[in-house]
């Protein structure tokens, strides 16, 4: 045994003392603004239908039309991995997974749509599909039925509309309520946000709601609908994206990023509006960094590039949105919208690729992190917390197993949530 060393100290107690008390504004400011990842499952998409032609069968519908179009244009795992360039070791896997989710679980997030895939109707003719469209998910979720998450698409706070949006946001709250209350999956998006005032409008609407019916403050949260340029940069040169953030009063769950919306409004030709046009990326990345640290989740948006047609046809247009799922996937975008039925085979081929090629690098990193083992790779804390995230997207979306999760890294899942940092610890979730 060595010498004991001496420890001596030369400040006062109480200038830590003095120092904290200076800090506390700051310290209260940072738990608020960025409390971290919420812990709940994020969906990989979100499905949009009109408010017209949603039924209590267009779920599964959407499922049995996807199934139909595997077996008619790649009727095996073989082909299927020929056409969107999976590797073989993976192409039976991966094609067995997605067939298992579309029968299974073929919508992971919904939107009933009221704005634009909806258009402008008859009062009357609104606010009885409104009605409808609470009564269909009320008794989706009573019978099973439902997607994990499930929600309506207003019409913006823009004066022209912001009469009807209101109502309609009111009539579909009010009928869920009248049915036996909010569902936890419920998800509620407002397009077109152009100024935080807009965003801290909506939320008083909310507010008032559940005054109204003696719901838990904050109740309700909203995803804000990224789709013009003065969104993403002010008048004044600040990035709005951050202010809208904070004008949530601590409501915003997600940014969705409107890929035709917001390409129209920088004049963007219509042969180039897509979601990996150099303004997208822009976008997307000043969403991705105002949203860092709060909680708010950033989703992708879509291509109308769409999978129907001869075989050849369909081939090119699964390739086109397989390559575009997986790019987002590297960029950390881990949602995006879907438009067709036809488009669900590649998305979960691309997601479900993306975690199982991962799997054994990733579990095998976060194993050494864990056991404090070296490896070819010195890993920190926050590395460690990237993979914890990567296994436990994984798992929720079906692509990996927690079995097998669990046999290549010796956690648990809830040793996974602990790593993934905060707002996971302690917190369960049923695997799909």
């Amino acid at each position: 045994m060595g010498q004991q060393e001496q420890v001596a100290t030369s400040l006062a107690g109480t200038v830590g003392a003095e120092i904290d008390v200076s800090l506390a504004a700051v310290d209260a400011e940072l738990a608020r603004r960025y409390p971290g990842d919420p812990g709940t499952r994020q969906p990989v998409h979100t499905v949009y239908v009109p408010g017209d032609t949603f039924t209590s069968r267009t779920i599964r519908s959407w499922g049995d039309r996807a199934l139909k179009a595997l077996d008619e244009h790649a009727p095996d795992a073989a082909s299927f991995a020929a056409v969107l360039g999976i590797p073989d070791e993976l192409a039976a896997p991966v094609h067995d997974r997605v067939r298992a989710k579309l029968e299974r679980e073929p919508v992971e997030d919904l939107r009933i749509d009221f704005e634009d895939g909806y258009g402008s109707r008859p009062d009357a003719e609104e606010d009885e599909a409104a009605a409808r469209a609470a009564r269909l998910v009320a008794e989706a979720y009573a019978n099973g039925t439902a997607a994990p998450y499930m929600g309506i698409r207003m019409k913006c706070m823009e004066a022209a509309v912001r009469d009807r949006g209101i109502r309609t946001t009111d009539i579909f709250l009010t009928g869920l309520i009248r049915a036996g209350g909010l569902p936890d999956g419920l998800v509620l998006t407002l397009p077109k946000v152009t100024y935080p005032e807009q965003v801290t409008a909506f939320a008083r609407l909310l507010e008032a709601f559940e005054r109204t019916h003696g719901l838990p403050a904050g109740r309700l949260g909203f995803e804000i609908q990224i789709e013009t340029s003065q969104s993403i940069l002010a008048a004044d040169g600040t990035a709005a994206v951050a202010r809208m953030i904070d004008a949530a009063r601590g409501r915003a769950t997600g940014l969705h990023y409107g890929t035709f919306d917001y390409s129209a409004c920088l004049g963007v030709s219509a042969a180039y509006q897509a979601s990996d046009h150099p303004a997208a990326d822009h976008a997307k990345a000043v969403m991705q960094v105002a949203a860092a640290g709060t909680g708010v989740r950033v989703c992708d948006g879509s291509t109308n590039v769409l999978p129907v047609g001869p075989t050849q046809r369909v081939h090119a247009a699964w390739r086109l949105h397989h390559g575009l799922t997986r790019r987002a996937l590297t960029r950390a975008y881990y949602q995006g919208w879907d438009m067709h039925p036809g488009q669900l085979p590649t998305r979960y081929a691309a997601v479900y690729t993306f975690y199982r090629e991962g799997l054994e690098q990733a579990a095998a990193r976060l194993a050494a992190y864990a056991a404090r083992t070296s490896g070819d790779v010195m890993d920190e804390p926050a590395t460690a917390k990237a993979l914890g995230g990567y296994l436990l997207r994984g798992i929720d979306c079906g692509a990996l197993d927690t079995a097998e999760v669990a046999r290549l890294t010796g956690l648990t899942r809830a040793d996974l949530y602990a790593f993934a940092g905060p707002g996971r610890a302690g917190l369960t979730v049923a695997a799909p």
